[in-house]
């Protein structure tokens, strides 16, 4: 008898927890979509950015996006943005949209590349796990500013708990209603979502320059584990085939174009435009940008043969660099072709240098984040853009604000 009376109560107390949970989560949803309305209406009161002769894009018949200029085409590179979306992250998201309109406003971009963690479906810091509520926010922002724009995914963009995948994510990235949005899912026999390709051409039709997007993956298995302990992956061999293919691809078009221009004739335009100049993004680093900075720090700080410091720090504690735990054979693929010239990614907040190593720039993104690293919303010194400037000679400047 004693039993039974003590079996109802646990079942009345289990009961009663349940009605609980249920109960919060009811008005967490109700708060949390509240607070995603506020931030849609906050970043619907940006006005359009006034940009004189906005270059339009169109699409190849290859169906990738090129612009068309004989003048300068600037890229801003913004990257963690990280906006929760929820009742936790509500103030600081405010602060994200107000930086990220501040910024494009300003300088008035041809193109904007966030190189991933739009979203951050982290609930303990969020109050969500819904991470198309973050994306939808920043898509939202830059369609009201009106400057074209294109994204690659990061870890958190889609985490392994979170409400939606990544194919979910990229489909909703490339919705018709969404028309400054440049991102494209990518062939669907190569891995990853957002393997893209950006070109600008001159007048003429040569390929000046071209922006190369990866997916640089997230974490070995996608699973919640390794998502928890940080174990990142990193580009996986058939996408270092599609950007071989890719860079074919481009050299043989301008090949074609010149020869259209000059003939047979061995002209300067083959010598500086038959190797199409590209520049890469992604969200994770290569393993080479932590090969190179041990290389600068074992050298007391001072350049080597191989490495050349331009500015910036490594200021994240552990591991320093946070790139895949694996191998790949991006940056030796990127040696063999001599196409691109500069990368840029982002992933390690208050990581902002820039540097060259054999032949070729490592630039870290200044990121965004207000809220993902405790205490980086009173931390200014990692938050900003970097304006690349590309120029009709196929060369290219950097300049970080």
């Amino acid at each position: 008898c004693c039993f039974m009376v003590k079996c109802k109560t646990g079942k009345k107390i289990l009961l009663g927890l349940l009605i609980v949970a249920v109960a919060i989560a009811v008005i967490a949803t109700v708060v949390n979509f509240g607070v995603y309305k506020s931030l849609l209406k906050k970043g619907s009161e940006y006005n359009k950015v006034e940009i004189e002769n906005q270059l339009v894009p169109e699409k190849d018949e290859n169906d990738n996006w090129y612009f068309t200029t004989d003048g300068d085409f600037k890229v801003m590179h913004i990257t963690d943005v990280h906006i929760g979306g929820g009742w936790m992250s509500y103030g600081k998201d405010l602060k994200t949209l107000n930086a990220v309109a501040t910024m494009v406003t300003r300088e008035k971009p041809d193109l904007v590349v966030a190189t991933g963690d739009i979203a951050y479906p982290v609930f303990f810091q969020a109050g969500t796990f819904n991470n198309y509520s973050g994306a939808k926010i920043f898509a939202n922002l830059m369609e009201k500013l009106g400057v074209y724009w294109t994204v690659t995914f990061g870890n958190h963009d889609a985490e392994p708990y979170s409400y939606f995948d990544r194919e979910a994510v990229a489909e909703f990235y490339e919705k018709e209603e969404y028309k400054y949005c440049l991102f494209q899912a990518g062939p669907e026999d190569v891995d990853g979502y957002g393997n893209h390709i950006i070109e600008v051409k001159n007048s003429e039709g040569i390929i000046t320059q071209a922006m190369v997007l990866i997916d640089s993956q997230a974490y070995i298995n996608d699973s919640i584990i390794e998502s928890i302990k940080g174990t990142y992956d990193n580009i996986h061999p058939n996408q270092v085939e599609w950007y071989e293919t890719e860079i074919k691809r481009m050299n043989a078009e301008n090949s074609k174009t010149i020869k259209g221009i000059q003939g047979d004739a061995n002209g300067g335009l083959f010598e500086q435009y038959g190797t199409v100049k590209t520049l890469a993004f992604f969200h994770i680093p290569l393993v080479e940008m932590a090969d190179a900075w041990s290389e600068f720090e074992k050298n007391k700080f001072k350049d080597t043969e191989n490495f050349k410091y331009f500015e910036g720090i490594i200021a994240e504690g552990g591991r320093r660099v946070y790139c895949g735990y694996g191998e790949d054979d991006l940056f030796e693929k990127m040696l063999e072709l001599g196409s691109t010239k500069a990368m840029f990614n982002g992933h390690d907040h208050i990581n902002n240098t820039t540097f060259e190593y054999k032949g070729i720039i490592f630039s870290y993104g200044y990121s965004i984040d207000y809220f993902a690293y405790s205490g980086i919303d009173k931390l200014g010194s990692q938050r900003g853009c970097t304006m690349i400037t590309c120029k009709p000679d196929a060369t290219f400047t950097i300049d970080k604000y």
